[in-house]
């Protein structure tokens, strides 16, 4: 009970109080899509900018780990996707439900819940995972769309892939991936930035997690549960369960050392992040089953983390 009240409860408390005060009409939806416009495509950005900058690449690149978490992810999708089939969904619909099965919330709940159970030292495997996942998932997910979506039109293959690769490197979160991979090659190659350049990084990026938090709560604010009651189901199961079941699986046949099992299962453990939604909507499909599915597991990811992190000492 400890953990829940220390660990989980803070960052949700900030989500809650997001929810909140858009409930009671205190901040406007217009407010609630500026601040998480601002976290999203700002602020978080350079938050991801900063730390894969300063990542050792060499040293925390465990193939082993990332291997353990996107098998599950994967696997999550795979199970999302043909469910969605076998229960009658059409194919542009399973692809955005196996999407929200495999997208999961590495970063507004990862992090945070991460750094406050174990603390900030051990969040090097988490910024790990986090520096390939926006571009890896977003790469598969819009491939796998367009493909599925091109079906009888007689596009080439290399056309379809112009398609999905322009949509990725567009991304604002890969942006600041990308730019703090090359920033941290350069840092390697001998390049100092005067510290009033990191410390204006520094501001933007502690901005991120509280303003993207108190976001999210206004914006699953907005999304009522109702119907594709299967469908829901299947996607907070696939998240909330079998994605860290499998993590954690394959994390002990690898033979993970606690940090990277920690940074790894703890990740796999979120509920799907507001990007499942984004993805449906930005291709009309599965939108209720998507904003369901992420106000749903999110509330019931507090208990669920709280499980996992009485598993992992």
């Amino acid at each position: 009970m400890s953990t829940l009240f220390d660990v989980v409860l803070p960052v949700f408390l900030v989500v809650g109080f997001g929810y909140l005060v858009a409930w009671r009409g205190l901040f406007s939806e217009a407010a609630v899509d500026g601040v998480m416009r601002f976290a999203q495509n700002f602020a978080v950005p350079v938050l991801l900018f900063q730390s894969i900058a300063k990542l050792d690449l060499s040293a925390e690149f465990n193939l082993p780990m990332l291997a353990a978490f996107y098998i599950g992810a994967f696997s999550s999708f795979t199970v999302g996707a043909l469910g969605a089939r076998w229960i009658g969904r059409p194919p542009e619909d399973s692809v955005a439900i196996g999407f929200i099965c495999l997208f999961s919330n590495s970063l507004l709940l990862g992090v945070p819940i991460t750094e406050n159970a174990y603390g900030s030292g051990a969040l090097a495997g988490n910024w790990t995972i986090i520096a390939i996942h926006s571009p890896l998932l977003y790469t598969f997910g819009i491939t796998v769309m367009e493909f599925t979506r091109a079906r009888g039109q007689n596009l080439s293959i290399g056309r379809v892939a112009l398609r999905a690769m322009t949509g990725v490197i567009r991304t604002p979160l890969v942006i600041g991936i990308l730019a703090g991979a090359v920033m941290n090659l350069l840092r390697q190659a001998g390049l100092v930035l005067p510290s009033g350049f990191w410390d204006a990084v520094g501001m933007m990026a502690r901005a991120a997690l509280p303003s993207a938090l108190f976001a999210l709560g206004g914006v699953l604010y907005r999304y009522k549960p109702e119907g594709d009651s299967r469908a829901i189901f299947m996607c907070c199961s696939a998240s909330l369960v079998l994605h860290p079941v499998i993590t954690y699986g394959l994390g002990q046949i690898f033979g993970l050392e606690i940090a990277a099992l920690r940074s790894s299962v703890m990740t796999a453990a979120m509920a799907p992040g507001v990007n499942a939604y984004l993805f449906a909507s930005i291709y009309g499909v599965g939108k209720r089953v998507a904003a369901s599915s992420v106000l749903i597991a999110t509330a019931l990811s507090i208990l669920t983390i709280s499980l996992w992190l009485e598993v992992l000492p």
